[in-house]
């Protein structure tokens, strides 16, 4: 018996099984249509960095208005569907820590974030600020405080822990 349409039967078998989108959603720009996933409210309208998150099988991403919820969503064990990518801005490429920048995305898994710092989100609740480079990271983390971390350094406790809201939150646009 020969052994060959067998194992051309596995490879095809195995091809098909295969994930055939290895691609990862290309972030989408920040725009005024975009609302927060907890709050509802335009995030255009907080400062801080923000963050998009797909999900498999939703073409438009999930909106938040702060890094800290987005990681939280991720680090939830409730989260709903599979996650392909979660995108944060860069802040080492933002105007101002006010204003992060409608397209300077990165993939949350390669940033390094300044944990601890004085800055705050969008919603009040103390910020996990990210950067494209570690070195940026570290200039933040000198003039705010703060430790630099990676995405896998950071639990879960860290971002779902109640925390104490120091800033008003911003009143939705008429």
């Amino acid at each position: 018996m020969k052994k060959w349409p067998i194992l051309l039967v596995l490879a095809l078998v195995a091809a098909c099984d295969k994930d055939t989108n290895d691609t990862l959603p290309a972030a989408q720009t920040l725009n005024d249509e975009a609302a927060g996933y907890y709050c509802q409210m335009i995030i255009l309208d907080h400062p801080g960095p923000k963050g998009q998150l797909f999900l498999d099988g939703m073409p438009a991403p999930i909106w938040f208005s702060q890094v800290r919820d987005g990681l939280a969503y991720l680090k939830s064990s409730e989260q709903e569907g599979e996650v392909l990518v979660l995108y944060v801005n860069d802040m080492g490429l933002a105007a101002s820590y006010d204003e992060p920048g409608p397209d300077n995305w990165i993939n949350a898994a390669d940033a390094f974030y300044v944990v601890g710092s004085d800055a705050v989100g969008g919603m009040g609740a103390p910020e996990l600020v990210p950067f494209g480079t570690v070195e940026k990271a570290q200039e933040f983390a000198e003039s705010r405080g703060g430790t630099i971390l990676t995405l896998d350094e950071i639990s879960a406790e860290m971002v779902l822990a109640p925390v104490e809201i120091t800033t008003p939150i911003p009143e939705p646009r008429p």
